[in-house]
């Protein structure tokens, strides 16, 4: 990897991207320990969690914690902060703006807002929220590969102008393969010359790491990984492999290995994610994994991966069911 990259940042979402599997139903000692493992391994964020409202949204009550963060909650359960900075994500309409402290007063470091393409307005509306009270922000654009170029050109224009840190190029279905990832990220160098880039990636075919590492070497500073993989769906890059690859010499991959050995592996047994048929099925066509998480769903269709391959690429049979 080039020396212009040795200023890449790992974003750790195991806790808010890995929620999403297990609803957010995570022990604080799980939490506290990946922490304390992340901060000894050098990485630069943890993403704790969703600092949306659960007034704003359904099924609040049976969520765990880390689906809408609290504070005071937060300051007892990392008493002791560490180099590892913390990040919280926030949906477009699912937050209320008043939860959010200014930064002299909260426990996060930076505030990440992820909205669709038609709502990039909105979104830096928030940012520019965040940004007054002296939060670091990004701006994740999500699902990407669905999105028209004219559309990507009109919300460029808004994101120069804004106050943003960081740009995210996300591939929410895992179906972007690396030439499409490099396209990408030259595209938002050329109209964002003004702004640093993320990348989030999905591993539906397998690509999460080897499309990270090509943003990577193409310029792109922020990096999302979760520890072993663990996200929704095929889940994400793993945190280990960008540990173990970057160029840098503070990180440190024994320390992931224990979170791995210690509670990675018996959640794995309890909690399904990663590469799966269905999965690498919706990643090859370009859709939303719902479709997949309903058949996984589905103990009597489960694993009946052609019949689900022919579903989803026959016209009749699509548009019956």
């Amino acid at each position: 990897m080039s020396a212009k990259n040795n200023n890449c940042k790992i974003v750790d979402c195991t806790i808010r991207d890995g929620g999403l599997v297990n609803n957010w139903d995570f022990s604080v000692e799980f939490v506290q320990h990946l922490y304390n493992s992340l901060n000894e391994a050098g990485v630069d964020y943890m993403e704790i969690g969703y600092k949306n409202s659960p007034k704003l949204l359904k099924g609040a009550d049976s969520a765990g914690p880390w689906r809408f963060l609290d504070d005071d909650f937060l300051r007892k359960v990392i008493p002791n902060k560490g180099n590892t900075k913390l990040s919280a994500l926030v949906d477009i309409g699912r937050v209320d703006e008043n939860d959010i402290l200014p930064r002299s007063e909260s426990m996060l470091d930076l505030i990440r807002v992820a909205c669709y393409i038609q709502d990039v307005d909105k979104a830096l509306d928030l940012v520019k929220i965040f940004h007054e009270r002296g939060y670091e922000t990004t701006l994740n654009i999500m699902a990407l590969s669905n999105v028209m170029e004219n559309q990507l050109i009109e919300a460029f224009q808004l994101i120069r102008e804004s106050v943003v840190d960081v740009v995210y190029i996300v591939d929410s279905y895992g179906s972007l393969k690396p030439n499409d990832y490099v396209y990408l990220v030259n595209k938002f160098k050329e109209h964002l010359p003004n702004k640093r880039l993320g990348a989030h990636t999905h591993n539906n075919m397998q690509l999460a790491f080897a499309n990270t590492i090509i943003a990577a070497e193409s310029g792109v500073e922020l990096l999302d990984a979760s520890v072993y993989g663990m996200g929704r769906a095929a889940g994400n890059c793993n945190t280990e492999l960008l540990v173990a690859h970057l160029p840098n010499a503070k990180y440190n991959v024994r320390p992931v290995l224990d979170m791995i050995e210690k509670y990675m592996l018996p959640l794995r047994e309890k909690e399904e994610w990663g590469y799966i048929m269905e999965y690498m099925v919706t990643g090859m066509l370009d859709e939303h994994p719902r479709s997949g998480m309903a058949q996984r769903d589905n103990v009597e269709m489960r694993d009946r991966v052609v019949e689900f391959y022919d579903r989803l690429t026959t016209p009749e049979i699509a548009h019956s069911k």
